[in-house]
């Protein structure tokens, strides 16, 4: 009978935090995790204690790494692997729990600044790519010696970019290379020129030159891969590649190449239909997804004021990780906007057990500010930094007497028309929707009254004033499912 309405205890004890992958062999850990890189990065920093972080597949080889580690530097190790939200972010939070004086980040990495200045290395992996395997593919998509192409990368690649670029670059006269951005350490002083970064990357672009004209050649995936669409890194790179411009993957094992154009189509219909769905929505609920990654409190507070602004009402919440079991708590809320990394913001996109849509920042963006740029000539932009004042895609708000505010919108969804906002500032006083009641008090109305006024079965009535009062006595004793009181059958 208890088994009906709840998990065994024992569960919770026996259940794993996710799969631990392959172990790696002892002779190849130097090689794979990088190691005397690493070793000699603590050194340099005399760091007596290191937080090593590690995403779910790497964990089986975390006691070795950190016993490697110890033996080799005299430090400390500490082992981080559980991060609450993603383990492409940086847990500097967790680093500095442990009194870490630095943090080894392995495995993929959205490469995101961090929230607190703390040194970091980052070991992406070393895949093994067969080059020559790869250079054919790349002559037979591309027989133009003329066309401007850039080679693009999963993390784990981007070691042999620079090989594959030589063995190309003497038929090949306009070939850009693409490397990791990793986040500068603190106090440094950026480089002069900056080379443009876009997708967590570096972009060494010749003066004149724009990223658009490019067409892509992507190393990275399997052919094993039973859903290719849930790799966030490449669906970051076909939102924010220029349509109409070729992108090509590469399997770096077989050299088997696949047109992404259609997958790409695909992905940005999926976009244009989630910011429809935006616009229909009357509340809307923000998910701190992060707490590690920099600015995050500030473009907590723009989407606030972009939905107050565009007349929705919007609830922050703070859940860790997304589940459909912790958003089906709230339904009255239409859609989610998850604040998290470039690679976090599109992880959870395309599952279809979600009750509500979960959106990216751009989407809501898209949805909200009437002078955003319509599809095609706007840009997809992954990271919600690219949203704040200071960014070069930074779109302000129309002023409340503009007519951008005023003109009519048609839902693509309904069919109904969508009235005009009624523009507020985040500093206006009355903002506040106040609904009167029947004997004349003034109450504020929510979205979650409003919600709960609609239901059926409203909960347990207090009937205040009609119930008599009695002396307290002993009540039940035991847990919902087995009282002390009640029989064994």
């Amino acid at each position: 009978m208890e088994s009906m309405f709840s998990s065994p205890a024992e569960a919770a004890l026996q259940r794993e935090a996710g799969v631990p992958g392959l172990l790696t062999p002892l002779p190849d850990l130097d090689r794979v995790y990088e190691l005397e890189r690493v070793a000699g990065f603590i050194r340099d920093l005399g760091c007596e204690r290191v937080a090593l972080q590690f995403p779910d597949q790497l964990l089986g080889d975390a006691v070795a790494v950190a016993a490697r580690l110890e033996e080799t530097t005299g430090s400390k190790m500490f082992i981080l692997g559980d991060t609450a939200y993603g383990s492409c972010c940086m847990d500097v939070l967790g680093a500095e729990q442990a009194g870490a004086q630095a943090l080894i980040h392995f495995g993929p990495a959205c490469l995101s600044p961090p929230a607190r200045p703390l040194p970091v290395a980052f070991v992406l992996g070393q895949r093994s790519v067969a080059l020559e395997l790869c250079v054919k593919a790349f002559e037979a998509q591309n027989p133009d010696p003329k066309a401007p192409v850039v080679l693009l990368s999963e993390p784990a690649c981007a070691h042999a970019l620079e090989a594959l670029a030589t063995l190309l670059r003497p038929r090949y006269l306009d070939l850009l290379v693409s490397s990791p951005a990793f986040p500068l350490p603190v106090g440094s002083l950026s480089p002069e020129p900056k080379p443009l970064e876009r997708f967590g990357r570096y972009f060494s672009l010749a003066p004149g030159r724009r990223l658009e004209e490019y067409g892509a050649f992507y190393v990275g995936g399997s052919e094993a891969s039973p859903d290719p669409d849930l790799d966030p890194d490449l669906s970051r790179l076909l939102l924010g590649w220029a349509p109409g411009r070729p992108f090509f993957s590469c399997c770096p094992d077989t050299g088997k190449t696949q047109d992404e154009g259609a997958r790409a189509g695909r992905l940005r219909a999926r976009r244009r239909y989630l910011v429809e769905r935006a616009r229909d929505a009357h509340v809307v609920g923000l998910l701190a997804g992060t707490l590690g990654v920099a600015q995050h409190r500030e473009a907590l507070a723009h989407l606030r004021n972009l939905t107050q602004a565009a007349g929705k009402r919007s609830y922050v919440l703070a859940l860790g990780r997304p589940t459909p079991a912790k958003l089906a708590n709230f339904p009255e809320v239409d859609v989610f906007v998850l604040l998290a990394c470039p690679l976090g913001a599109l992880a959870p996109q395309l599952s279809g057990s979600f009750f509500r849509p979960i959106l990216a920042p751009c989407e809501l963006e898209a949805a909200c500010n009437p002078a955003w740029p319509p599809p095609g000539l706007a840009p997809h932009l992954t990271h919600y930094a690219d949203l704040l004042p200071g960014s070069p895609f930074h779109v302000p708000l129309p002023p409340p007497e503009s007519e951008l505010w005023e003109t009519p919108d048609v839902s693509l969804i309904t069919g109904d028309l969508r009235p005009p906002p009624a523009w507020k500032s985040s500093n206006d006083s009355g903002s506040l929707a106040l609904t009167p009641r029947p004997q004349l008090e003034l109450a504020e109305s929510s979205p979650a009254a409003s919600f709960l006024s609609s239901r059926s079965w409203q909960g347990l009535e207090p009937r205040l004033g009609q119930t008599p009062v009695t002396e307290a006595v002993s009540g039940r004793r035991g847990i919902a499912i087995a009282y002390e009181d009640e029989g064994s059958g």
